[in-house]
């Protein structure tokens, strides 16, 4: 008997996710009682028969990704192989899996896919578009050129991901885009240039086999879905599809799972009306929603936390303030004049309840709207100074804010020529440093045995200064660093320095010299060899060095790779000199992150506060004994910020086709906030701090829309 498709629906941890693992439990449990029936070959005993994936298991992002995995593998004690993917995780493999038949149908030339990342892909971008940029005067549009790039190729993202037309997108801003929204400075043709810069962009990628995000959506609603092959291909690989947390899914997800419906699929899908946490990210929730509508529903009425003493009273201050004028003990404020005094007084009240075992570490939330590097940096410093281990949740810093990274990418530019204006005196001093680093053992015998990992450098800071100025000679075309001797009173350096300094400028030379010899050497290679050369103690390093010295690997794999495909396209390809100019350039600014793949810890989890933006938090799906609400009065608690692109709205399914005016705005920030408290107070359990500063940040009164919380919770 077949059984029908299920749709969860249910408020914050009300045990959705739960009833999700248990259906799959029972349908593996009947697939693997069915594997065992006897055969007529082997009437007498039972045959085991080896089971194939025939499940397809969705997540909304990462973590939840490896969390559904490690609960479904469990629950069946590893009986039966789980494969979970997230939509765009999906999406992008059967795009290469299936690129044969895509470049059949669109009369591509025939290679091997190419997966950009973010940062290629601006890079790449800005260099196609500048001309029509500068030509059409779009870089006076108020915003900077990176921003602008970076605006139009999400466009691309957001109408792949809802199954809309490239073509469209120009007509669609046109006429959803109010004359008098600030957000960008429109002029009569500046969405239809949006468009013409994104066909362009696209089929200058397929011409080389380049893939974008939102081009791997497009080529997969648009061209691969609506596939009779790849349909059949899809009904034979597939039974059963569990999909948990839909409301954080793209609208063609939604298409996808009505395909597999259409050929004898089942289906158990989970959904929350308070999440939306992708909600002007790509995610079409209410289009997601109508697939309840092709299953049997089950509603789980279960609250958790405070959202059962906290959400009545907090929704009807923030509607109607004069109903109620205070709110459960439960919910406390912190209120300073000055934003220090709330970071410092926030802090102390942690630190207290920690010491006083009133709470744990890891049983304390910080969440923040926007979270800046001055309160990121006080709240870590405070707290560590005190015992009290703290984690910023996701933390990307720039890779370039690494000193390992800054001296690799300064070494580059001594052993490649014509690249003397990107090592100046003070970087190569400070490449001097990091690279004379050795573990202190080596150095000196300790009896403290917890600084034996500690590296300390054989060339200090003044003595590096020293060799900077006098050994080191700025070239543009040929910078070179001279013999130690070069320095008058070079006996000041010391042995150590001198032999270190030495061994620096043999590998420099040693390098050139290949190169002249083997012009065809990647940097990538060069690269991995002064790793093993200068960071040949790497037991010695901390976590995040090691996650920068591999996020540099593989962006520096990538980035050559792209830069060989270019090259078979380009009529007259660039030198390798100005290819390694821009990758250290690109490095230079910022764009890429130190640890965008953070490794997950494996056994017991380190007992720390967690410090995060509401976006990550609730993307996070956590539950936390307290929460401290930083900056409860800003006024960024019910905007989308970053976590909202430019035109969003236009791209969900639910669109009319009407100007997006500013009541509508209004509207849609309301019904943001109410879901983010909402969520929130499912997934605290005691107690929740409202902190407040009278001042914020930028010195600016604070009187956001949760000011009337302040000032009802008790102190």
């Amino acid at each position: 008997m077949l059984l029908s498709s299920i749709w969860i629906v249910g408020l914050t941890r009300s045990g959705k996710t739960t009833r999700l693992v248990n259906e799959f439990q029972q349908w593996v449990r009947e697939k693997l009682r069915v594997s065992k029936r006897p055969t007529k070959s082997h009437s007498l005993r039972y045959v085991d028969r080896p089971l194939t994936p025939t499940i397809l298991v969705v997540a909304a992002n990462d973590d939840n990704r490896r969390n559904l995995n490690d609960k479904l593998s469990i629950s069946v004690q590893g009986s039966y192989p789980v494969l979970c993917k997230t939509p765009l995780g999906f999406i992008s493999d059967e795009v290469t899996l299936f690129w044969p038949l895509l470049f059949e149908r669109l009369k591509l030339k025939a290679q091997f896919p190419l997966r950009l990342r973010p940062e290629t892909e601006q890079e790449l971008a800005t260099r196609l578009w500048r001309p029509k940029l500068n030509r059409n005067n779009l870089t006076q549009t108020g915003m900077t050129e990176s921003r602008l790039v970076r605006q139009i190729l999400d466009l691309l993202q957001l109408a792949g991901a809802s199954g809309i037309c490239a073509e469209e997108i120009s007509m669609m801003l046109a006429q959803g885009i109010p004359n008098f929204d600030e957000s960008i400075a429109r002029n009569d043709d500046l969405f239809q240039l949006m468009g013409d810069c994104l066909l362009e962009w696209r089929q200058w990628c397929l011409e080389r086999g380049l893939l974008s995000y939102g081009i791997i959506y497009e080529l997969y609603w648009r061209y691969l879905l609506k596939d009779l092959t790849y349909q059949e291909h899809l009904s034979r690989r597939y039974q059963a599809v569990f999909a948990d947390d839909t409301d954080d899914y793209p609208a063609i997800a939604k298409d996808l799972f009505e395909i597999l419906l259409d050929r004898g699929c089942r289906g158990v899908f989970t959904h929350n009306s308070d999440g939306a946490v992708r909600l002007g990210l790509n995610a079409d929730p209410t289009y997601l929603a109508s697939l309840a509508n092709r299953c049997q529903v089950e509603t789980l009425s279960t609250r958790v936390g405070l959202a059962d003493s906290l959400e009545t009273p907090i929704m009807q201050l923030l509607s109607e303030p004069i109903y109620i004028n205070h709110l459960p003990p439960s919910a406390r404020s912190i209120q300073t004049n000055s934003r220090a005094q709330l970071l410092r007084q926030t802090a102390q009240t942690i630190i207290e309840a920690v010491k006083a075992k009133e709470v744990k570490p890891e049983e304390i939330a910080i969440i923040a709207p926007g979270l800046d590097e001055i309160a990121r940096y006080t709240l870590i410093e405070i707290l560590s100074a005190a015992g009290v281990p703290i984690e910023p949740l996701n933390e990307q810093r720039p890779l370039i804010s690494s000193p390992l990274i800054r001296a690799l990418l300064t070494l580059l530019a001594l052993v490649y020529p014509g690249l003397g204006r990107l090592a100046v005196r003070d970087m190569v001093a400070e490449m001097l440093v990091v690279l004379s680093q050795k573990p202190k053992e080596i150095v000196a015998d300790l009896q403290d045995q917890k600084e034996q990992h500690r590296l300390v450098p054989d060339i200090d800071i003044v003595r590096a200064g020293l060799i900077a100025d006098h050994c080191y000679a700025i070239d543009l075309e040929q910078p070179r660093l001279f013999p130690s001797e070069t320095y008058a009173r070079w006996d000041r350096l010391g042995y150590r320095a001198t032999q270190a300094y030495q061994e620096i400028v043999t590998w420099i030379e040693e390098t050139k010299s290949l190169l002249e010899q083997q012009s065809s050497i990647s940097p990538v290679i060069v690269l991995d060899r002064a790793i093993k050369q200068f960071f040949s103690y790497s037991s010695h390093l901390s976590y995040d060095r090691l996650a920068a010295l591999r996020e540099l690997m593989e962006t520096a794999q990538h980035y050559w790779e792209v830069d060989r495909r270019l090259r078979l396209h380009e009529p007259i390809p660039s030198s390798l000199t100005a290819t390694v100019a821009e990758f250290i350039q690109l490095l230079r600014r910022g764009a890429i992150s130190a640890n965008p793949r953070p490794i997950r810890s494996f056994g017991h989890k380190k007992g720390a506060v967690t410090l995060a933006t509401i976006f990550q938090y609730r993307s996070l799906r956590s539950f936390h004994r307290w929460q401290f609400w930083l900056d409860a009065s800003s006024h960024l608690w019910d905007k989308g910020g970053a976590a909202t692109l430019f035109g969003a709205n236009l791209f969900l399914r639910e669109w009319t086709g009407r100007t997006w005016m500013p009541e509508d705005e209004l509207e849609s920030d309301r019904a943001r906030l109410q879901r983010i408290l909402r969520d929130l107070l499912g997934r605290v359990g005691e107690r929740v701090y409202l902190c407040h500063s009278d001042l914020g940040v930028n010195g600016t009164e604070q009187m956001g829309p949760l000011s009337i919380l302040v000032r009802a919770a008790s102190e």
